[in-house]
């Protein structure tokens, strides 16, 4: 079972940035789709950010343009967000997904990355 690992989440200070990494742990053909969502204390899991194998890229919020940014590198199938002008609100567990090909669902997931964002 493929899984995905992310890296980079911690401690930052509110208006600092944070780059957080994911790949999968072994190889795989490339995912047709990889993003990120989140899940904040005492919220539901939201989706943040993908980056499809064309390139085209969906945000959850059009606000969330603003501030976050996602890349890949598709050949090893790893997935990069990052997030700028940190707020105390983007405090969560970052989770990195992935799904495999066009019209499946998001299937493979990591353990998730935890930020918090100090005032």
């Amino acid at each position: 079972q493929v899984q995905l690992v992310e890296s980079g989440g911690g401690l930052a200070q509110a208006g600092g940035s944070l780059r957080l990494s994911c790949a999968a742990s072994e190889r795989t053909p490339d995912f047709f789709r990889m993003g990120w969502f989140r899940r904040a204390p005492r919220k539901e899991r939201e989706f943040v950010v993908g980056m499809d194998r064309s390139g085209t890229i969906t945000y959850g919020y059009n606000s969330m343009k603003e501030r976050f940014s996602i890349s890949r590198v598709f050949a090893n199938n790893t997935v990069y967000l990052q997030i700028d002008s940190l707020k105390p609100e983007d405090t969560a567990v970052y989770y990195c997904g992935a799904a495999p090909s066009v019209g499946s669902p998001w299937r493979y997931w990591g353990q998730g990355t935890k930020v918090t964002v100090s005032s």
